[in-house]
């Protein structure tokens, strides 16, 4: 088995050793997984963001705070954002800072858009300013392409859309990063930049609101019963580590400056094996949990903020081009989810380190799987 930094090394070479990261959205849950890891493959990480999202939070349980540099500003401002550039020259952007959430989406519209396309420009153009930069992934959301909640995958040239303030910002960012790579990033000696597309995530660390799991959490800690909207909503579940494993793929393509992902998108989803409902990930969940009781709102009750109940993706590009897949099964993905939350509410001081356990068994299994790891 693979074990510290030593292990995360080897799977990925040493493409990120000394390089300087900066990843935005560095507090959030995603944002954070990815810093733990590239911290751990030997990379001096900025990271940049408004705020820790929620109490608790990843970012605060693990100390991440006083593992990298941190800025806390707003991805709207263009002019802070630009002196971060100048001051650490970065080599490589993981872009993650966004309006995350479907449901708030609505009461904040604006708001929503300005972050999710205006900070997303701004981004591309300190980038097209630097001189510094050789490779970024901007990561954006499944929820780009215009849902129609049919039964088979999105591929990335499906139609872009959006019927709420959320999605629709998110495919307005894909298409600002397509109209940046054509007019600016496509000369043999411009950045390399690619979008991501993710679905759902869960794991450790995730107490935002509106969430299935930390929902979960958040009542079973208290030995309070959970109250849902909507049991029958499929989603493609998957843990964090699957989608990062997947960016820093893409990144590393980037880097080494694999012309057939450059200026690409790419999904990174689960097999159809893993689309769930959410009565059925609740029900998993309590079985590792050992506890918990639940019950749906009721059928009458209104719901004036729609939802898509089905959105699946293809993913046959990511293994086709980065010999990328997910490799954790459903009952694998709660597991290790439900661990670490009952290794923290538990007691356990050192999260940090459970964290990189956790990374170090995932990329064992992902190499055990055949996955490419950069060797």
């Amino acid at each position: 088995m693979l074990h510290g930094k030593r292990g995360m090394i080897k799977a990925f070479g040493d493409i990120y050793k000394g390089k300087k990261v900066l990843v935005t959205g560095h507090t959030g849950f995603k944002g954070s997984w990815l810093c733990v890891c590239l911290l751990e493959l030997g990379a001096k990480v900025t990271g940049y963001s408004l705020k820790v999202p929620s109490n608790p939070a990843n970012f605060d349980i693990i100390g991440l705070q006083d593992k990298l540099k941190h800025v806390q500003n707003d991805v709207r401002n263009l002019e802070s954002l630009k002196k971060v550039f100048d001051d650490v020259l970065p080599d490589v952007v993981f872009h993650l800072s966004a309006q995350a959430l479907t449901r708030p989406s609505y009461d904040i519209p604006q708001e929503t858009f300005f972050t999710n396309l205006g900070g997303t420009v701004n981004i591309l153009e300190c980038i097209r300013k630097s001189n510094s930069v050789k490779a970024a992934v901007i990561v954006t959301s499944d929820k780009c392409y215009q849902n129609v909640e049919w039964l088979w995958g999105y591929r990335e040239n499906d139609r872009l859309g959006g019927d709420d303030p959320y999605s629709a910002s998110k495919a307005c960012a894909e298409i600002a990063c397509h109209a940046y790579i054509k007019s600016f990033f496509s000369k043999d000696n411009a950045p390399r930049i690619s979008t991501a597309r993710a679905g759902n995530v869960m794991g450790g660390g995730d107490w935002a609101a509106d969430r299935i799991v930390p929902d979960c959490v958040r009542a079973f800690s208290k030995n309070e019963p959970l109250v849902i909207r909507s049991p029958k909503a499929t989603r493609p579940w998957q843990h964090v580590l699957e989608p990062i494993n997947g960016y820093l793929l893409l990144g590393a393509n980037l880097l080494k400056n694999n012309r057939m992902v450059a200026g690409e998108s790419f999904n990174f989803g689960p097999s159809n094996k893993v689309n769930k409902t959410v009565e059925e990930l609740i029900k998993e969940f309590i079985k590792v949990w050992s506890s918990g009781k639940w019950s749906a709102l009721n059928d009458k009750a209104k719901v004036d903020k729609k939802e898509s109940t089905l959105l699946m993706l293809n993913c046959d590009k990511a293994f086709q081009y980065l010999n990328w897949h997910t490799i954790l099964s459903f009952p694998e993905t709660i597991k290790m989810t439900a661990e670490w939350y009952k290794s923290f509410y538990g007691g356990e001081k050192d999260m940090y380190g459970l964290t990189v356990k956790q990374i170090n068994e995932y990329l064992y299994m992902a190499k055990s799987h055949g996955l490419s790891l950069l060797d």
